[in-house]
């Protein structure tokens, strides 16, 4: 087994006021030789959105666009006509395909806080789509990893899995990938886990290949990991 540990403390971090970010791999003004992507996941940030900031309409092409909102309501609104206000425990997937414009804002009264996943495309120049899933299959399991992504609809052919699962007290699971050649990027949002014999806080991260069945152990109450499966 292969590994890289990505710690909270050194991501970049971009602060303009309206939006707060974190990064875990090079991305905006934030760069750094050795974080340009973890295989086909080039984009993985920690986004603070404040109360009635946002983004306006900007294009997409051929990239896999994950939003897992943590905190928050958000509007999206975008080209292929869909417009629709996403907020806690719902998982966003966008496909840019052949390109797309999409916009999203703040639309409550507490800051947004969502995780931005960007997963290049297997396949481009393909058409655009759009799915939204919940979190209930997760609130309902606990002390294991629920398969968020890919779900019945346009995306259940895609080339990565998307996982999430809420623990407490010293929830223990293990997670097969399902192709042996792919990697893992296991993410805490909240409490604190050991991954085969590592530990890892509240918004560390772990890129793991070479592997087999991955053990993994909540250390406290509350816990939330997301596993990210994909090509390397």
């Amino acid at each position: 087994m292969q590994y890289i540990i990505h710690r909270k403390e050194d991501r970049g971090t971009k602060d303009i006021g309206w939006l707060i970010s974190k990064f875990s791999f090079s991305f905006s003004s934030y760069y750094h030789p050795l974080k340009n992507g973890f295989g086909l996941l080039i984009t993985f940030n920690d986004d603070i959105v404040k109360p009635g900031g946002g983004f306006g309409l900007h294009p997409h092409v051929n990239m896999e666009i994950i939003s897992v909102m943590l905190q928050g309501k958000m509007n999206h609104k975008d080209t292929m006509g869909f417009s629709e206000v996403v907020e806690k425990d719902w998982v966003q997937i966008m496909s840019a395909g052949s390109g797309l414009k999409h916009e999203e804002h703040n639309v409550g009264d507490e800051d947004v806080n969502f995780l931005q996943i960007w997963i290049r495309a297997g396949k481009t120049k393909i058409p655009g789509a759009r799915q939204l899933v919940t979190y209930n299959d997760v609130n309902e399991n606990l002390n294991s990893l629920v398969k968020v992504i890919p779900v019945n609809g346009h995306n259940a052919q895609l080339p990565f899995i998307v996982s999430i699962g809420k623990f407490s007290g010293r929830g223990e699971t293990v997670y097969l990938p399902k192709n042996k050649k792919n990697a893992l990027f296991v993410f805490v949002i909240e409490g604190a886990f050991e991954v085969e014999g590592r530990l890892l806080h509240a918004r560390d991260g772990l890129g793991l290949w070479e592997t087999g069945v991955v053990e993994m152990e909540a250390l406290s109450n509350d816990a939330i990991l997301l596993v990210a499966e994909h090509p390397l």
